[in-house]
């Protein structure tokens, strides 16, 4: 499909607004449960899911912040060189972001932008501003969609497994807990699948996802490789924490040097930079994305050879070094479902890859149609991770 074919639905602005809801839950659920384990006296882990939110929360406002001083200062987002974004006020943009309303004061202007566009002005647009009005549309979706990427693998991911652990410790949970994780796995799942197709549907020079059996298998690739980490890395914490926070940190620090190695040229500034590196190299910790919008065939292959090797083992040597456990029902099953998922992802994987990876790119753009202006003003969008 086209850039000029691309139109942001009702249905998307439907969409965003459950994406929307489903943040606040997973939010309130996580806040709900580092509370409960306050009142409880754990305040090891009621520290631990109060830090990621607060992780999740901090580098969100950071890289939301900076991109909106970007978009003050780039001609092509800002043309008339006002000194106000979105009606904001430099002023307005430090208190909203201080107060960690960043994603929410983006959803609030994608969803008041896209009411009025899609349902105010509907047919009155002629069909350059059509194609200008939707574009805007959906860059803004993707800034958001960065933005509850960074939130997922920064706050959801790391108190899934938290919570995961202590399940299996303990072999029992609360009611909040099991809303907790449910809700964890659905933000996580919804922001890999909104976050890809937003960014190729913003970016012209690259064909779109495409809908149903693609955008399915995709998921399941995603959702059955994290799985499969994460109950492996719960597996480990098992056998000992320390083993799981040096595993972590190697595997961050592999990471992170992996982004300086390749440059990255992603923030207008160094210390954003820097930041936005080690946050991608904790990303990489749980899934793989292409950091640098380059041929990534090796590197997946060594990528997905370390993540089967970390998968495989753990079950092994907590079987070694804990005979007790060897029986017991929770690690049977669990050690069954790291394999099956492991086994899943990878073929979901391959089965993409091969198959229904949209390879082809867009018509080149031309100063006919005005696709060549929406190409630039993609910006950072073309330095952003690439599924």
């Amino acid at each position: 499909m086209h850039q000029t074919d691309i139109r942001y639905t009702k249905l998307r602005w439907l969409l965003t607004l459950v994406g929307l809801l489903l943040y606040i839950v997973d939010i309130w659920t996580d806040v709900g449960l580092s509370i409960k384990f306050l009142l409880d006296g754990r305040y090891i882990c009621s520290a631990l899911i109060f830090s990621f939110i607060l992780a999740g929360l901090l580098v969100t406002q950071i890289f939301s912040h900076a991109w909106y001083e970007d978009d003050l200062e780039d001609p092509l987002v800002n043309p008339r060189g006002q000194s106000t974004v979105l009606g904001m006020s430099k002023g307005k943009l430090v208190v909203f972001h201080l107060c960690g309303a960043g994603i929410f004061t983006r959803y609030y202007h994608l969803l008041k932008s896209g009411f009025k566009v899609l349902w105010l002005l509907g047919g009155s647009l002629n069909e350059e501003e059509r194609k200008e009005a939707h574009h805007r549309l959906f860059c803004q979706a993707t800034d958001l969609s960065m933005l509850k990427l960074f939130e997922a693998f920064l706050e959801s991911a790391p108190q899934l497994l938290v919570q995961i652990y202590i399940v299996q410790d303990r072999g029992e949970a609360s009611v909040v807990q099991y809303f907790s994780m449910v809700f964890s796995c659905c933000n996580i799942a919804w922001a890999l699948v909104d976050y890809r197709r937003c960014l190729r549907r913003s970016l012209p020079n690259i064909q779109e996802m495409p809908s149903g059996l693609p955008t399915a298998v995709y998921l399941f690739y995603k959702l059955f490789t994290f799985s499969s980490h994460i109950l492996s890395f719960s597996l480990l914490l098992l056998l000992t924490p320390y083993c799981v926070i040096a595993l972590v940190a190697i595997l961050w620090v592999l990471g992170t040097m992996w982004s300086h190695v390749l440059r990255t040229n992603f923030c207008s500034t160094k210390r954003h930079e820097m930041v936005y590196r080690v946050v991608v190299g904790f990303i990489l910790t749980f899934t793989f994305f292409n950091v640098k919008g380059q041929n990534t065939r090796i590197v997946m292959t060594i990528y997905y050879s370390l993540y089967l090797l970390i998968n495989l083992t753990s079950p092994l040597l907590l079987a070694f070094l804990k005979p007790e456990v060897r029986t017991a029902m929770f690690f049977l099953v669990i050690s069954g479902v790291i394999f099956a998922c492991s086994v899943l992802g990878l073929v979901f994987l391959v089965l993409f890859y091969l198959y229904l990876h949209p390879k082809a790119k867009r018509r080149e753009a031309d100063e006919v149609d005005g696709i060549a202006k929406q190409t630039e003003a993609t910006g950072r969008m073309n330095n952003f991770l690439r599924p």
